[in-house]
């Protein structure tokens, strides 16, 4: 089993030091044969930027290339997304509910407890972002 995750992709944009590469991402059912008429299948467009590290891109706006990463890059990027939210957010949570035994406030209190953690994710974004690299090939 390979540890590189690919996608075909389609460039939107090209710039000196970044490529932006536009993917369709799909549901497996939207393959069905009857997901036209199904309301169950899904695709979703995503835009992926790609640095080019020598400055010297051969790609152009509508060319197919395929993106790939690896699957710990992705991991890191699921922990950051969705794990360490929902852990600081029933952190706060509880720490509310044992100081104040208010449900309503507690409960604006996790939700209120995000927005210095997606501020932080924020600051830190080029640090991130140099730990979820992508590649592109023809």
């Amino acid at each position: 089993m390979s540890d590189i995750i690919r996608h075909n992709g389609i460039i939107d944009t090209v710039t000196e030091r970044r490529v932006r590469v536009r993917i369709l991402q799909t549901s497996a059912c939207s393959a069905c044969k009857v997901a036209g008429h199904c309301s169950a299948s899904e695709s979703k467009e995503k835009l992926v930027d790609v640095d080019v590290s020598n400055g010297l891109t051969d790609y152009s706006v509508g060319d197919q290339v395929v993106v790939s990463t690896t699957a710990s890059a992705v991991g890191k990027a699921m922990v950051v997304g969705f794990v360490l939210p929902f852990v600081v957010m029933v952190g706060a949570l509880l720490v509310a509910l044992l100081l104040t035994s208010d449900e309503l406030l507690s409960a604006l209190v996790a939700l209120a407890s995000l927005v210095p953690y997606y501020l932080l994710i924020y600051m830190l974004r080029s640090r991130l972002g140099r730990s979820v690299t992508f590649s592109i090939e023809k």
